[in-house]
């Protein structure tokens, strides 16, 4: 292939790995393939609002540096040599800003890379910009008061999931070959799913989470936040974790060793009836080749309190410290009066989210218990996974419109118990998940599935998502926007 062969739209859907090919073939060069993405941001995102700060001018710079760079050594080793990506707002990348989606920290610029940032730079990534999230990443829709709200491109009308919601806009439009985001609470597998794109959360303690705003403030919540890739394919998945891994590869495993456990389509959670349907297609899919089982796994109705009870166990200190930091006002008054006025700095997002957490704060006792049922549980979910997968769907429908995934999750009525369950189990008991665009729904939205297993068993993963990626659709581009 040839540069005089490719279209503008056949460098937008490749992949990273596909990018980095043409690039070190000598096929198109990187001064091209920036300009294209460069000018497709322009293009898509008046409509999104993905892409929230830009560093087109630079990646300019770089791309005509990597040019010349490459034309004077024949063996380029970057496996990112030259690839165009995008990074969430909450990673700190040097001399662009950290916010937070935070007014009052709207001229506040980083000195230097997050771990992450430096990992993907060190394998040759062009960063784009940063894209956007929710107000200090705290909810599962992405709008704040400093940038305001992301679309999906499907439908502008819908949501585009959080907290790492410009990066599943973006990346399903088009507008870069890759990114990173971070998740504590589905913060990855929300936006995947609702866009279609691909995304990995990985176990606990995989990946440095030096440098990203905001930090975890206690051990237990620690365990539940991690960042990992999102994209177009799951090799891109395979290569960015491990580029961005801590971890050592571990021997591979035998995939055909592994059985496999569906979540039922009958289970008593809300879940719709597409869903349903291409749950029971993946098993008749899969149970030729493997053991299946459709099965509840162990702690399964326990996670969704337990995830809600970690994110409450400090009253949420730091966040209410961090978005708050100016103002004297206290959350409850911010609250009521961004609902009269709409003229606080704080989104009602972010101040009911914090006083959530104020009233579902667990007692001490109620800690105790807790941290004796992780440390159980730990042990019992290591057992149940060995040679074990799990596939889960991520929520009970595709993207819903602006506003209503917040409804669910943080109603006073504790809904989140119905709702949360499918992405609280990895993050609660720390485990990585895939997550893989397999249909539609009825609105002709994406809808996603998340394959689980135990860390260090991330390569067994890869092998049965590039399998259900080539069976059902996988990543499809939106060229709604074009």
């Amino acid at each position: 292939m040839n540069t005089k062969t490719l279209s503008k739209k056949d460098v937008l859907t490749m992949d990273a790995i596909g990018i980095a090919s043409l690039i070190k073939e000598r096929n198109i060069s990187i001064y091209e393939v920036v300009s294209i993405y460069i000018e497709h941001i322009k293009q898509v995102n008046p409509s999104l609002n993905a892409l929230v700060e830009t560093r087109f001018e630079d990646a300019l710079k770089e791309a005509k540096e990597k040019d010349i760079a490459l034309q004077d050594n024949q063996n380029i080793t970057e496996p990112l040599y030259g690839v165009p990506i995008s990074i969430k707002e909450s990673f700190h990348v040097a001399s662009m800003k950290t916010t937070g989606g935070l007014v009052h920290r709207h001229d506040l610029i980083s000195r230097k890379d997050a771990a992450a940032v430096t990992r993907l730079k060190e394998a040759g990534a062009i960063i784009l910009g940063k894209t956007n999230t929710p107000a200090l990443c705290f909810c599962q829709e992405t709008e704040n008061k400093l940038y305001g709200r992301t679309n999906n491109p499907w439908d502008i009308d819908r949501t585009a999931g959080g907290s790492s919601g410009g990066e599943g806009s973006l990346l399903a439009a088009g507008g870069a070959a890759a990114g990173i985001g971070s998740d504590i609470g589905g913060s990855i597998r929300f936006p995947s799913h609702f866009n279609g794109v691909v995304g990995f959360k990985a176990g606990m303690n995989s990946i440095s989470m030096e440098g990203h705003f905001p930090q975890a403030s206690t051990d237990l919540q620690n365990r539940m936040l991690t960042t990992g890739p999102m994209g177009k394919s799951v090799r891109d998945m395979e290569l960015l974790y491990a580029v961005l891994s801590s971890q050592q590869k571990s021997d591979a495993s035998t995939l055909k060793n592994f059985k496999i456990d569906i979540l039922p389509g009958n289970i008593d959670y809300p879940l719709s009836e597409k869903t349903i349907d291409i749950l029971n297609d993946i098993n008749d899919f899969l149970m030729g080749s493997f053991l299946t089982n459709r099965r509840v796994p162990p702690y399964f109705e326990e996670s969704a309190l337990l995830w809600q009870e970690i994110m409450s166990s400090d009253g949420s200190k730091l966040i209410e410290k961090g978005a708050f930091n100016n103002d004297r006002s206290n959350v409850f008054k911010a609250f009521t009066k961004e609902k009269l006025t709409q003229q606080t700095s704080i989104h009602p997002y972010l101040s009911w989210a914090i006083l959530g957490s104020k009233l579902f704060k667990p007692s001490k006792n109620r800690m105790r218990e807790i941290k004796r049922i992780i440390a159980e549980g730990d042990q019992k979910i290591k057992d149940y996974l060995y040679h074990r997968l799990l596939i889960f769907p991520v929520y009970h429908t595709g993207a819903p419109e602006h506003g209503k995934v917040f409804q669910e999750i943080f109603s006073i009525r504790k809904t989140f118990m119905q709702y949360m369950p499918y992405v609280a189990y990895a993050n609660v008991w720390g485990l990585p998940s895939l997550t893989i665009p397999v249909g539609r729904d009825e609105n002709d939205m994406p809808i996603a599935i998340q394959l689980m297993g135990d860390i260090g068993n991330e390569d067994v993963l890869f092998r049965l998502g590039k399998m259900l990626e080539r069976k059902f659709s996988g990543f499809v581009r939106c060229d709604t926007w074009d």
